[in-house]
């Protein structure tokens, strides 16, 4: 039997809606504070099956959501192909910037990418036999462009001016990055599918920095051959120019997005997911139960899963979580 989550990513329309939140496990919750204490690092907690299955446990039993997703970070795929990452408290990722041949020469699967992996896949399989079978266990990884930006750029960045200078004035190298990307996601992917996974989202953060033609070029059609990768080896998972033809079954739309739109115009083709801003949930009260409401009211009678247009805030209060929670599934 379905969940209502999974039901929903088949076109089915909920009321109340399935409910989960970005960063749904993270430093908002003390008991997430105290088991990341007790490791060296982020990427040694995404790397140990037993904590990061504890940590994406705890807001499942203490908020009820109807979705659990893994804990990881979309950049152990570069750390598994060979790149140095490390993550650094109040800066973010911080990676060895990858801008010539040379360097991409020095990546690949042969860096004992599918040791690197294990661990992350062993929490998989740990989370489905944990998860009540009411509850949807969700994989993800980032998408190739987004990836691809922090390999280049080094980290996060606000212009990406390394990665787009690549990608429009060395498209052969940047394509052969997006190509590595693409490989190794779709193995990556695959084995969280084969682990347990129920469904696979997507991140595409930086989607949005790419003009149109290079945005369909580094954005629609990788993403679309990795959807049809994953679709024809298993086809029940995965369940306006992205929603059409990149092949994905729901759309996450962040707190920029008008909501009435997305109803109007995408959800024929995909189910929806997301839009409420995060900062709202911060604030709690009267503003955010108004925000809830109008979700709500606007994606009634289409396939909808309550989310944040983001992840959530680190100080975000866990009781203003436990209101939305409530609010959303006790809707009249």
């Amino acid at each position: 039997m379905p969940t209502s989550f999974l039901s929903v990513l088949k076109g089915e329309a909920l009321d109340p809606p399935p409910v989960w939140l970005m960063r749904q496990a993270g430093r908002y919750l003390a008991e997430y504070r105290a088991v990341r204490q007790s490791v060296g690092g982020f990427l040694e907690l995404c790397r140990n099956p037993d904590k990061a299955c504890e940590v994406t446990l705890q807001p499942i039993r203490r908020f009820g959501f109807d979705a659990a997703i893994l804990f990881s970070d979309i950049l152990v795929i570069p750390d598994a192909l060979g790149q140095t990452v490390r993550f650094s408290e109040g800066e973010g990722p911080i990676l060895a910037p990858l801008r010539q041949e040379e360097d991409l020469a020095r990546l690949g699967k042969k860096n004992g990418f599918q040791e690197a992996l294990a661990p992350i896949l062993r929490t998989v399989a740990l989370l489905r036999k944990s998860l009540d079978p009411k509850t949807a266990l969700i994989g993800f990884a980032g998408s190739p462009w987004t990836v691809a930006t922090y390999m280049v750029e080094g980290g996060s960045s606000r212009d990406f001016l390394a990665a787009k200078r690549m990608a429009y004035g060395d498209p052969g190298l940047f394509g052969a990055i997006i190509g590595m990307l693409e490989d190794a996601t779709f193995d990556y992917l695959l084995g969280q599918i084969e682990h347990g996974a129920q469904a696979i989202q997507l991140f595409d953060s930086w989607a949005g920095a790419l003009p149109e033609l290079e945005f369909r070029t580094w954005v629609v059609e990788p993403t679309a051959r990795l959807v049809k990768r994953l679709k024809a080896a298993h086809p029940q998972v995965l369940a306006e120019l992205y929603a059409t033809e990149t092949g994905v079954d729901a759309i996450s739309l962040d707190n920029t997005q008008t909501l009435s739109w997305a109803v109007q115009r995408l959800s024929p083709k995909v189910a929806l997911q997301g839009n409420l801003d995060p900062i709202l949930l911060l604030q709690g009260g009267a503003a955010m139960e108004r925000a809830i409401d109008h979700c709500l009211e606007v994606a009634k009678g289409v396939p909808y899963i309550f989310n944040l247009g983001h992840g959530i805030l680190p100080q975000t209060p866990p009781e203003h979580v436990s209101a939305l929670v409530e609010r959303v599934k006790n809707r009249r």
